[in-house]
């Protein structure tokens, strides 16, 4: 594991009489981070986590390592080539059970310090006139309706493209039952997405992302799209599969969306080994929950993290350590 601990004592050579001085010392931690490819907001959040940890613990360091992303982070963490990981939430829980693409269930290697962010809804985007035609208003309708509809989900080992099949599954929207329709649904990085619907070769795209994220913002700039919103039952069937959480997205979010859209929201936990030594876990735990600002000020997705969001991880458990820390502020 590439975690390494310096320790420096300073001990005052001059001892003034009737003055008692304490001895001072310091520790310094070189960690590194997997998080997904280099550049993007994961690249941002390892940069947040180095000033947070350099705040508490000056000389200390964190190294975003390039990954795979969340799934892959997994496997780094179980074999210790990284002391920190970026995991989405709704990887945790497969890992935790044990389901595809995870071979067996690995709930006893990771635990949690916090939560990075809570707010990368999946948005289905439609283009109007399709939704128009075939009287689609809201994500449910697609099954009802039945129609030759052709849906961009994220590439295959994604963690969205597996929330976004989960979804349409659970509405009765299956591969074989689009194809059935006329349809098809095809995988996409979310740089595609925008750039084919504006094209006309997608009726829709159902992907993780930010609210006003600027592929959808490209969108729609040349074609008029909608939102179409979920269900509270096939949000909540959709959460206990996949680990993802409700989320709504305001009304007037966009200005082609006056209304609020209710569906679910993939989030990112900061992942690490159930091993790491306890103490190192509070001390991190603590560096980051007092110096949240330094990671809520890496770019103006991230305004809205607080201490309380961090500490409302529910798949997997926290670390001892960071629940030590989390019960002695009052967050748990």
């Amino acid at each position: 594991m590439k975690i390494s601990i310096k320790k420096s004592v300073m001990t005052m050579a001059l001892v003034v009489p009737g003055l008692m001085m304490n001895v001072a010392s310091a520790q310094e931690y070189n960690l590194t981070v997997a998080g997904a490819s280099p550049g993007g907001l994961w690249s941002l959040l390892g940069a947040g986590l180095d000033s947070a940890l350099k705040a508490e613990y000056p000389g200390s360091t964190v190294t975003y390592q390039t990954s795979g992303g969340g799934i892959a982070n997994v496997a780094v963490l179980q074999r210790g080539d990284a002391s920190l990981g970026i995991v989405e939430d709704a990887v945790l829980q497969l890992a935790r059970d044990g389901e595809d693409p995870f071979r067996e269930a690995v709930n006893d290697d990771i635990r949690v310090l916090s939560y990075l962010y809570t707010w990368a809804p999946m948005q289905a985007v439609i283009r109007e006139e399709f939704a128009e035609k075939h009287g689609i208003s809201s994500f449910e309708d697609i099954a009802k309706v039945k129609p030759p509809i052709t849906i961009a989900i994220n590439k295959r080992g994604n963690i969205a493209s597996s929330v976004a099949e989960a979804m349409l599954e659970a509405i009765g929207a299956g591969p074989d039952e689009i194809k059935s329709w006329g349809g098809d649904i095809i995988y996409a990085a979310s740089s595609e997405q925008s750039g084919l619907i504006q094209d006309r070769r997608i009726d829709m795209f159902l992907n993780s992302l930010f609210v006003g994220q600027s592929s959808i913002m490209q969108a729609a700039s040349s074609v008029d799209v909608k939102l179409l919103p979920l269900s509270e039952d096939i949000i909540q069937e959709v959460a206990e599969k996949t680990g993802t959480n409700a989320f709504t997205i305001p009304g007037g979010a966009y200005d082609w969306a006056p209304d609020e859209t209710p569906t679910v929201s993939i989030s990112a936990t900061l992942a690490v080994r159930s091993d790491m030594d306890e103490a190192m876990a509070y001390n991190l735990t603590k560096s980051l929950y007092e110096n949240y600002v330094k990671i809520s000020g890496v770019h103006p997705a991230m305004e809205s993290l607080t201490p309380e969001i961090m500490a409302d991880v529910e798949v997997v458990p926290y670390h001892d350590g960071a629940e030590r820390y989390l019960k002695e502020v009052g967050l748990r």
